[in-house]
């Protein structure tokens, strides 16, 4: 029988080009048992989920941050950390956001205050509608691309984005390209390493060169792109006003399965945790990931039916003869 999905290059991690996160047990089992306070359990709560969003142990965010582990943890479960809530309470006396009281970029000169009051507590649509109009505008896209030939593939690693991406590429007679591939030639070495010797920022501009670069050249394409890429905003408004973009849906198991089958024993090994960390990743960035214009779940069907579902839908997108 023909496995679902081969493996591909999406990095030699986990599920894209991050490792997700080992869970700590006994740090959090050693943390005091107290009542949480809300804003700080909130807080933690983001943290989290930003975390997740970006694909990032505890312990890179840690020293990324150049604070310690505890501290980081502490933190993540809305422990500690009093002196946040002295700044709400000035705040609170102010009338004015946290935001503000920090110095947070929408809160920088009277035109962001204005335009942030307009659009706070605006339903999800409502402020689609105004991203798209401010793209358009400004001439930096944040739509959806009408019929573009270059047709990218998000989703997290075992999704399917090589095997299927391939057969698109294929069917169309177009270009297949593996980002993550372009981001290892303009570092000069692999997307761990890059990672591992400049740290996570410098790959997110390789990973816009790289991007940047491949809109240029190609004009038609199939490219598979890595899951991290919705984690910086700039760099996935690209993506979207460019590309025909396509989200490769599949669920945590199917994942989980598809990558310890590709070889990568690491899942399993790691951590008994590991499913929940994947499935952090997964709700942190599926919300980005649902902006993409179609979506194709390569859980519910074998591999030839979604390639055939694939390969239909984005012809018709295209306007090409099914």
């Amino acid at each position: 029988m023909q496995p679902l999905f081969t493996q591909g290059i999406d990095s030699p991690m986990l599920l894209d080009e991050e490792t997700v996160e080992v869970s700590d047990l006994s740090a959090r089992e050693g943390l005091a048992v107290e009542q949480k306070n809300p804003f700080l359990a909130a807080l933690g709560d983001r943290v989290r989920a930003l975390r997740a969003r970006r694909g990032m142990t505890r312990k890179a965010t840690a020293l990324a941050a150049e604070v310690s582990e505890r501290h980081l943890a502490n933190l993540e479960y809305g422990v500690g950390n009093a002196s946040i809530l002295v700044l709400l309470q000035v705040a609170n006396a102010l009338q004015c956001s946290l935001g503000e009281l920090v110095g947070d970029v929408t809160t920088s000169s009277p035109e962001w205050l204005m335009i942030r009051e307009l659009l706070e507590q605006r339903d999800d649509a409502t402020l689609q509608r105004v991203r798209v109009a401010i793209g358009e505008m400004l001439g930096t896209g944040g739509g959806n691309a009408a019929r573009s030939s270059r047709v990218a593939l998000v989703g997290l690693r075992g999704a399917g984005k090589s095997t299927l991406g391939q057969m698109l590429a294929d069917d169309l007679g177009f270009p297949f390209v593996e980002l993550s591939r372009e981001i290892e030639k303009f570092a000069g070495c692999g997307v761990s390493e890059i990672q591992a010797l400049y740290g996570v920022n410098a790959y997110r501009r390789y990973e816009r060169r790289a991007l940047e670069e491949a809109i240029q050249i190609y004009p038609e394409a199939v490219i598979a792109i890595p899951g991290g890429l919705v984690s910086d905003a700039a760099t996935f408004n690209q993506l979207l006003a460019h590309c025909t973009t396509v989200w490769l849906k599949a669920n945590p198991e199917d994942h989980m399965r598809r990558v310890m089958a590709q070889g990568d024993m690491r899942p399993m090994a790691a951590s008994k945790e590991a499913m929940e960390d994947l499935k952090g990743i997964l709700a942190g960035r599926a919300a980005f990931y649902s902006k993409a214009q179609f979506k194709i779940d390569t859980s519910a069907q074998a591999l030839e039916p979604s390639f055939l579902a694939l390969r239909l839908m984005v012809r018709k997108a295209l306007d090409l003869p099914t």
